[in-house]
Order: C-alpha cells, then structure tokens, then sequence
C-alpha cells in the first residue's frame, strides 16, 4: 500500500511537469505544487482524525476527491477549490468533536 501511495505521487509529480513542459505555463505550474503540497499535509494532519473510523474514512475520500480535484485542474484548467480544500472540514469536524467531548486521556480524568 505504502508503494502504490509513493507511486502516485511521484506520478502526480510527473504529470505536473510534463504539463509544465508541454505549456510552459509558470502560473500552473505553481499553483499545481502549491496545490498538491497542501493535499499531501492534509493527508499528514488528517492522521488525527483515525480514532473516529468513519471519520477517517470519510478524510481519505475527501483526500482522493481533492486528489481528483487537481487532476482535472491539470487537464480542464478549471480550479475547484471547494473540492480541493474539503479535507479541511473532517479536521475541523475532529477537534469540534475533541473540543465538546474531549479525548478522555486527560491527567486529572
């Protein structure tokens, strides 16, 4: 599993940079890291997220659909940025829920 999540994203690095050479359109270029770099420390921070299972499940869709989200920015140019800023809602969901209930591994209980 860890080589097909390093696989794609070398791949994603690859189409990145071939789109890059094909248009030499700079402005994409880096908006497209900048873009892929914030999906990738979504997927890092959204780690808090695995003691709730449906909740973590429903940051990994939303990670992929953000994933697709810059995809099709890639091919369409057409930037979807609520798509691809929606693993943001499943964190915040998280420490709403952390903030209400807590975590119960307080030291005074």
């Amino acid at each position: 599993m860890k080589a097909l999540v390093i696989l794609a994203i070398l791949a994603t690095f690859g189409i990145i940079f071939f789109q890059y050479s094909r248009n030499k359109n700079i402005k994409k270029l880096f908006v497209a890291l900048a873009t892929f770099g914030m999906i990738i420390s979504l997927a890092v921070v959204g780690n808090v997220t695995r003691p709730i299972i449906p909740l973590f499940m429903a940051h990994i869709i939303l990670l992929i659909l953000a994933w697709g989200g810059l995809m099709y920015y890639l091919m369409k140019e057409k930037y979807f940025w609520w798509i691809i800023f929606s693993p943001i809602v499943t964190i915040g969901l998280f420490l709403l829920l952390e903030f209400l209930d807590g975590s119960r591994h307080g030291i005074l209980g």
